[in-house]
């Protein structure tokens, strides 16, 4: 994608190979002038002219040698978030003379933790086919396929630069590795999903369901500044129907821009919404649980801000119910 190119939809899906989920580089054939853990990078790549290392020219990305013989490159990536991929984006930023004429890109779905050479030995399923790349370019490509993959193969043809590997989609869990009793009913790596979101300026609301806990401001969500009399909100679809017990409402980071206030509301399916927590006032930079009261059977929650912000993590943990543990299990059987 160049510049004033509309981004695919699929772009605002979360980013299932990103570190920042966990994901990793497991195994590559060549890395002579860029490093392969540079590929799934959460941050956009930099450049600095005449930054010179043993390598040769600095560059944030992965980039193998000239090749003076037959074969292509590969990288294989472990997804941080296993899931259906929905599009890859091969980013060739800052590459120009040294990005690869075409790729592939390849997955397979493993239990367990399997090494490289066992990965190396799987039967791969071709999700972008020998496609032509354009250099300093968010090269993006649709996939077609409702499989659920835990590694994707980077292949480059025959050899070259590429700044970063996305690979946006839906995660599915696991239920064999999900206590239905007590989890989070939002969280990304188990199926939470933004289904809607008043304003999201600053940062995407996915980080708001994110793993792990925020390093900077910029890991959370944040609105812009309003000057009127609405209000900030966003509405989460929970990995299942279940239960809430706790929630806990993460403004660290957010020192001068936290939110005065959040309410909590719920509703099962498209039925009416109900409240979970009152309008409750919040501090900056702090971590807020709170026991929740209801026990209403919930698939969808609303956060309301009061009146912008920005907040790092929302939890909402609690237990599936049997309708929610059973379509649990169907979303992990259909994909």
């Amino acid at each position: 994608m160049g510049a004033g190119v509309t981004p695919p939809s699929w772009a605002t899906l979360p980013d299932l190979a990103s570190r920042r989920f966990a994901g990793a580089v497991v195994w590559s054939n060549d890395e002579t002038f860029a490093p392969r853990e540079n590929l799934i990078l959460a941050a956009e790549p930099q450049y600095r002219p005449a930054t010179f290392s043993h390598r040769g020219q600095v560059f944030d990305g992965w980039e193998t040698r000239r090749r003076r013989e037959p074969g292509d490159d590969h990288a294989i990536v472990r997804l941080g978030l296993p899931g259906v991929v929905r599009g890859v984006i091969v980013d060739t930023t800052h590459f120009t003379g040294n990005y690869p004429p075409a790729c592939t890109v390849s997955a397979c779905a493993v239990s367990g933790y399997p090494s490289p050479d066992e990965l190396l030995a799987e039967d791969w399923t071709v999700l972008v086919d020998h496609c032509a790349l354009r250099g300093d370019t968010r090269n993006a490509y649709d996939v077609d396929n409702t499989r659920r993959f835990t590694h994707v193969r980077l292949t480059l043809h025959p050899d070259g630069g590429v700044a970063r590997l996305r690979v946006h989609g839906d995660p599915v869990a696991d239920p064999a590795l999900v206590d239905p009793n007590g989890l989070d009913l939002a969280a990304l790596g188990l199926g939470g999903r933004i289904v809607a979101c008043s304003n999201m300026f600053y940062s995407t609301p996915n980080n708001l369901i994110s793993p792990g806990p925020a390093s900077v401001m910029g890991e959370g969500w944040e609105t812009a500044r309003r000057r009127d009399t609405d209000n900030d909100w966003v509405i989460v679809r929970l990995a299942a129907e279940g239960v809430i017990r706790f929630a806990e409402l993460d403004t660290t980071h957010f020192t001068g821009n936290a939110p005065g206030w959040a309410t909590l509301s719920g509703r099962a399916g498209a039925g009416e919404w109900f409240t979970l927590l009152d309008r409750t006032r919040l501090q900056p930079d702090t971590r807020h649980r709170f026991a929740l009261r209801e026990t209403e059977p919930t698939t969808h929650v609303r956060l309301d801000i009061y009146p912008d912000g920005g907040m790092a993590r929302l939890r909402l943990h609690g237990a599936l119910t049997p309708v929610g543990e059973a379509e649990f299990h169907r979303v992990f059987a259909e994909s």
